[in-house]
């Protein structure tokens, strides 16, 4: 049975995290329900990837920094929830085939084009160009996605909001700038 664990540890957080943060999903009916996608947007503190795991009811395979795989059992468990090990200090080559053969077999990718959590007081860090470059690989769709608020315990402080899905064309530099506007404007709330 394909990412068992992924769906155990799902099922047993996925309630906690909901009482612990109680995130508001906003668009999560703009994620395709089969077929490769890319979910991207801004990165907002660690817990993100969680918060993005949580929401949909398909496999997130979540691209995360090497960093999280470097001891023995961040290394299991985080394989085991379908993460995609990335040395960011490097063009990671077996990262960009890996999510590439993550997409070609039809699956949901995340990734946070900021490439970092962004502890600036810009509203994004310029974006890398990896999630068009996958999306024009594959022929995927992006969902474009804006993360609002802080983790408060216990407290509804949290948001995610899924843009509608689109194509892009062959030009990753016009394409980057057109996810980068649209997570802005669903940041703004539009």
């Amino acid at each position: 049975m394909k990412y068992i664990v992924y769906k155990i540890v799902k099922f047993i957080l996925k309630p906690l995290f909901y009482i612990i943060y109680r995130p508001t999903y906003i668009g999560l009916q703009n994620i395709p329900k089969k077929g490769s996608v890319i979910l991207a947007g801004n990165h907002t503190d660690p817990l993100d990837a969680a918060l993005m795991v949580a929401g949909p009811k398909r496999v997130v395979h979540m691209m995360a920094k090497k960093e999280l795989f470097n001891n023995y059992l961040g290394n299991i468990f985080f394989k085991s929830m379908a993460c995609i090990s990335v040395n960011r200090k490097i063009h990671d080559v077996n990262a960009k085939s890996e999510a590439v053969n993550v997409l070609n077999n039809g699956g949901l990718l995340g990734i946070f084009p900021e490439g970092t959590v962004n502890h600036t007081n810009e509203v994004l860090l310029p974006f890398k160009y990896g999630a068009v470059s996958f999306a024009k690989k594959t022929n995927s769709y992006i969902v474009p996605f804006s993360i609002t608020g802080k983790y408060k315990i216990f407290r509804k402080s949290i948001t995610i909001k899924y843009g509608k899905p689109y194509k892009i064309s062959d030009d990753l530099e016009i394409e980057n700038n057109k996810l980068m506007n649209k997570v802005k404007s669903l940041l703004k709330g539009e």
